[in-house]
């Protein structure tokens, strides 16, 4: 009888496994978590790179080839050339700030894989 005794776990036993599991499942979550937050993170980094690159070489693009265009039209016509470009580089600005709000949208749900796994615990959880 000792022998059977000291093979049936005890309440604390099982209690002591049940939050251990749960504490390793909760681990497994943040760690996923931790890792989509990096992806995240250098995915702005990223975008916020290329995008001051990108403006910046255009912006001096853009200066030097204006005022060597406007430098080739007579007094007159300087003033009207250069607000042909001003309702270019508008409508440009428009339609960059409206590619770049799509853009920001296609992204998805930042760390929706944590959150999938995180609904599945919970639905697993709850009593059917």
């Amino acid at each position: 009888m000792n022998r059977i005794e000291q093979h049936s776990p005890g309440l604390f036993d099982s209690a002591r496994r049940l939050l251990d599991n749960a504490l390793g499942a909760f681990y497994n979550r943040v760690e996923l978590l931790a890792v989509e937050f990096k992806e995240e993170k250098t995915n702005v980094v990223e975008l916020f790179i290329c995008v001051a690159a990108t403006l910046f070489f255009a912006m001096m693009t853009l200066i030097v080839l204006t005022a060597t265009i406007i430098l080739l039209f007579s007094e007159e016509w300087r003033v009207y050339v250069a607000g042909g470009f001003c309702v270019i580089y508008l409508s440009g600005a428009i339609s960059s700030f409206l590619w770049l709000k799509s853009r920001l949208k296609q992204g998805g749900l930042p760390f929706s894989e944590s959150l999938n796994e995180l609904k599945k615990d919970r639905e697993w959880l709850q009593p059917k």
